[in-house]
């Protein structure tokens, strides 16, 4: 028997064969590898320059995604060639994307350490970030291998006096010089425009000296500057509060709570605003359908949530004002508007609305004189202007004759309550119920008022004007004017063809 072929435990089928046949399997591979192996590499640095040269035409047409993308594909070709990593940061930079231009600086350095041109640029960036002693490391190798170098010299001053700007702004923050803290980092804001610390700080000093808005300018780019950065979130939040902003508020407070969803300090405040938001928006919703009492429950509802903000407080009894005025509760509205006035004194459409409810509580000349505050305040409101003229005709019309007070009614009086005066009144006026010729004279002027008023008052169109300040039945209103004032136009006469027969019908 041969060996390793008999049966039972052997070695098997002979390794030795194996391994012959895997070094020639090897063997073959090599020699293939030989001969294929310059045409791959030459193929694939064609690839890459075909991508590098893509990238610059895309480049110079300012298509720099497009080119971004070539230039993706020519670093995984040549992870190391140090120029193209330099040349994709330049791209990251043209996009305004330094936080990734910075990796392939480093990375262009790390492969050639003494490429100048990517540690200037790295030091530039980090300036602007900042970063002053990282960016001084890369200064000094410029010029230690460059001593006369222009540029490296000119940022290593401007770094110098960055590092001088922010220790200054920090002593007169320290001594409570907010002005003049701001006016120091004007300059080291100019000369680092990526740091947040800067920012942060003049932030700081607008918000103690109250200027809200300025403070939000800075803190709003500090959100980006730092990574997550959800103490900036939540100020930004409180700020926008602050400001009555409550939706811009929300929105901020969101984006902390995208960072954590577990932020104490963030789900608190969030919570707050979302709730009086609701509130608010509710109220509004009510308003526009012009559901008021609804409305004023929910305003209401609002200022017990934030009783410690004022412009919410104000915010709340202004549109409680207008509810009440629209409403037609005119004394109501009259205190709740005096009281949001005293808080919010030029607010024109407090006064407008205040104006209104005077008109309806038939005080003509302080309806007047709000309307002429607002224009005051405004006078380019198209509103106020025609409210202003309403009142001065109604003032004027007050002084003549009244429908309303001839009736004994209010301005808000709906048709059923006209006619409810109408036929008392005209029953009592009368000219039948009286013998004596003064007294039926002074009943038939009595009574020829009582019709007027009532033929007015229980037309839409006549008291709409009326209401306006118009008199529809007034010979001055009429084409041609003149007239006497009982000669009536609509061819209006309570006692139909003069012979005097008074038949009284109660219609």
């Amino acid at each position: 028997m041969e060996p390793g072929r008999g049966a039972g435990p052997g070695p098997g089928p002979g390794p030795w064969r194996c391994g012959r046949r895997l070094l020639w399997a090897a063997s073959l591979l090599c020699v293939l590898l030989d001969l294929q192996l310059p045409g791959l590499l030459a193929s694939g640095q064609a690839e890459i320059e075909n991508h590098l040269e893509m990238g610059r035409k895309l480049l110079a047409a300012g298509q720099l995604a497009e080119a971004l993308s070539h230039y993706h594909s020519a670093v995984e070709g040549d992870p190391k060639n140090y120029l193209t990593y330099y040349k994709r940061a330049t791209i990251y930079l043209a996009m305004g994307k330094f936080r990734s231009a910075l990796p392939d600086l480093s990375k262009a350095i790390e492969l050639k350490p003494d490429f100048l041109a990517a540690r200037l640029q790295r030091g530039s960036i980090l300036l602007k970030q900042g970063n002053t002693e990282q960016a001084k490391q890369d200064f000094e190798a410029v010029l230690q291998s460059d001593p006369s170098h222009k540029e490296a010299q000119s940022q290593l001053a401007r770094l110098t006096e960055l590092e001088v700007s922010m220790q200054e702004a920090r002593a007169a923050y320290q001594r409570t010089d907010y002005a003049g803290a701001i006016r120091i980092l004007e300059r080291a804001v100019e000369i680092s425009p990526w740091a947040p610390e800067a920012k942060e700080l003049r932030a700081e000093c607008y918000l103690l000296l109250g200027d809200y808005g300025k403070a939000i300018l800075d803190l709003k780019p500090t959100t980006k500057l730092r990574a997550d950065n959800r103490a900036a979130f939540l100020k930004l939040s409180q700020l926008y509060y602050g400001l009555g902003e409550h939706e811009e508020a929300l929105a901020q407070v969101r984006e902390c709570l995208k960072l954590d969803q577990d932020d104490k300090a963030c789900f608190a405040h969030y919570k707050q605003v979302k709730k009086l938001s609701k509130q608010l928006e509710s109220a509004e919703e009510h308003v526009q359908a012009q559901r008021y009492e609804e409305a004023i429950d929910k305003y209401k509802a609002a200022m017990k949530t934030e009783s410690q903000v004022e412009v919410y407080i104000i915010r709340a009894k202004a549109r409680i004002c207008h509810c009440l005025s629209k409403s037609k509760r005119p004394q109501e509205a009259i205190d709740v508007c005096t009281e949001a006035h005293q808080r919010d004194p030029r607010n024109i459409f407090i006064l407008r609305d205040r104006a209104e409810a005077y008109i309806l509580n038939e005080e003509f000349q302080q309806a007047v004189e709000d309307y002429q505050e607002a224009k005051e305040f405004d006078g380019e409101n198209e509103e106020v202007k025609e409210g202003l003229e309403r009142a001065q005709k109604l003032l004027k019309q007050s002084k003549k004759r009244d429908y309303y007070k001839i009736l004994g009614i209010r301005r808000n009086a709906n048709k059923q309550e006209i006619i409810k005066a109408y036929r008392k009144l005209a029953q009592q006026w009368h000219p039948d119920n009286f013998q004596s010729e003064d007294e039926k004279k002074e009943a038939e002027k009595k009574f020829i008022d009582i019709a007027a008023a009532k033929e007015v008052l229980t037309d839409p169109d006549m008291r709409q004007k009326f209401d306006s300040g118009e008199d529809p039945l007034d010979p001055e209103n009429q084409q041609g004017g003149g007239g006497h004032p009982h000669q009536w136009p609509f061819e209006f006469n309570p006692f139909g063809s003069g012979n005097f027969h008074f038949k009284f019908h109660f219609n």
